[in-house]
């Protein structure tokens, strides 16, 4: 006699899994293990997409050439000098079977799909360790790890999931190196939207002088656009772009996606309403958790890496909330947390149910 048994969730590889949440527990959980904006999809977008929608039976563009013209607008290059593509994980996979390297360099901890994309070519892999003690900050020793033969580097600006970015002098020291021994710089600048002064800290403008320099950013995090997986890069070598859009399949931005493109770059006031929530509410939540006993990592985006005393997943679970477990981190283990910075109510609510949690088991 056949017997049936219950399916056995997989074990994700990144934080958001509402899905798997609500089959557990029949609802939808406070989900503070995705770094998306807590403002929601705007509502300019959420109307575009819905215009967009009588043209879906069509196939899209598959150059995107009105959306690479209009983020090209906003950033200020050449058309020519963007691709998009599904999400920026989309994008990371191209540049990598595009580029084959033979070697590549990282920071542990880091995003980990820069080195699951690089295990599909095969490709020797050195990590530079963030340490704890310098608060997980990229130190200027690194310059010694960029060699001769050296053929990529993927740096995440700011770093996920520590949300520290590179001093700017080191950042452009690492880019002239990497140009002195012929190696791609990969800058994930995702999260840059973020910062308090995201203009001070991209390279965007360094683009025309250094060729070997390929910038990935995203509207998925920013606009809440998870779902319609949008991502684009930038970079000067037009020859790298053009190998990568035949790296993968055709057609990577639905016509959905790219009709909300083209609609959040016109989100002025949404942007600004993001970034001052996410100034208000970032220090106030590490105070919070600083209160808590966690150890907390300063960080600069909308998202905060923390340690506390006690396990807290099943816990958090079970009042309904995600953390995302950064147990399967390069370098961390599963001592540490990473909390997005959500609306204050939010907020409030995992700090109440943290203070549950702790006080409850320290006495």
């Amino acid at each position: 006699m056949w017997m049936s048994f219950p399916e056995q969730p997989p074990v994700l590889e990144h934080g958001g899994d509402w899905t798997g949440y609500e089959q557990v527990y029949g609802a939808a959980p406070l989900d503070f293990s995705a770094n998306v904006s807590p403002l929601g999809l705007p509502e300019g977008v959420r109307k575009a997409v819905l215009s967009a929608l009588p043209d879906a039976g069509r196939y899209p563009d598959p150059l995107c050439r009105a959306l690479r013209s209009a983020i090209a607008r906003v950033e200020g290059v050449d058309p020519a000098w963007c691709l998009c593509g599904s999400g920026a994980a989309d994008l990371i996979y191209r540049v990598v079977l595009a580029k084959r390297p033979r070697r590549a360099l990282l920071t542990a901890p880091t995003f980990s799909e820069y080195e699951a994309a690089l295990g599909l070519a095969s490709c020797q892999v050195t990590c530079i360790t963030l340490r704890r003690e310098n608060g997980f900050l990229l130190w200027p020793e690194c310059l010694e790890a960029i060699t001769p033969g050296l053929d990529l580097v993927f740096l995440c600006e700011p770093n996920n999931p520590t949300g520290r970015t590179t001093p700017r002098p080191l950042l452009l020291e690492i880019l002239a190196r990497c140009r002195e021994v012929d190696a791609l710089l990969v800058v994930d600048e995702c999260f840059g939207s973020f910062l308090d002064c995201p203009a001070d800290h991209t390279l965007c403008g360094a683009l025309e002088e250094y060729r070997n320099l390929l910038l990935l950013k995203a509207f998925t995090k920013f606009y809440a656009m998870a779902g319609l997986r949008l991502g684009y890069c930038l970079c000067s070598d037009t020859a790298l772009l053009q190998a990568m859009r035949r790296a993968g399949p055709p057609w990577a931005v639905s016509s959905l996606a790219q009709a909300a493109g083209l609609a959040a770059l016109n989100e002025g006031a949404y942007v600004e309403a993001v970034r001052t929530l996410i100034r208000r509410e970032r220090p106030w939540l590490a105070d919070a958790l600083e209160g808590l006993g966690c150890e907390v990592i300063p960080g600069e985006a909308n998202y905060l890496l923390f340690s506390p005393p006690l396990p807290l997943l099943e816990p958090l679970r079970q009042r309904g909330i995600l953390v995302r477990s950064c147990a399967n981190y390069r370098s961390l283990d599963g001592s540490w947390y990473r909390t997005a910075v959500r609306t204050h109510r939010e907020n409030q609510q995992l700090i109440a149910a943290l203070a549950e949690i702790l006080r409850g088991n320290l006495g």
